[in-house]
């Protein structure tokens, strides 16, 4: 069945940085388009990133771009969110998303990112 785990999340001071991670199984990663989305407390859940299945193309959210990059290993079946410069304001959970064409969305557990001083 179709897995997604997430990791990296924490607790970090602002300006700081993290990586998360998300590992997949269950599905032909190397084919999908995969997605990170972030929800904080009394906030409807958004898009952060988003990456083709080669890796060629990628976009974000204007709230992260030039702090945050997506990538992704598809020998590992993983991909990474890697955050720079991070603010009060990127506190959130974070998921990571897959949609199949056979079968629908996908979600992981989440991974809690907390940005304070």
């Amino acid at each position: 069945q179709v897995q997604l785990v997430e990791s990296g999340g924490g607790l970090v001071q602002p300006g700081g940085s993290l990586t998360l991670s998300c590992v997949a199984s269950g599905f032909t990663f190397s084919t999908y388009f995969m997605s990170w989305y972030r929800q904080a407390p009394g906030k409807e859940r958004e898009l952060v990133a988003g990456i083709t299945g080669g890796g060629r193309a990628v976009n974000y959210a204007d709230s992260v771009k030039g702090r945050f990059t997506i990538s992704r290993d598809n020998v590992k079946n993983t991909v990474y969110l890697q955050m720079n410069s991070l603010k009060s304001e990127d506190t959130a959970v974070y998921y990571c998303r897959v949609l199949l064409a056979s079968s629908g969305v996908y979600w992981g557990q989440g991974t809690q990112v907390t940005v304070s001083s």
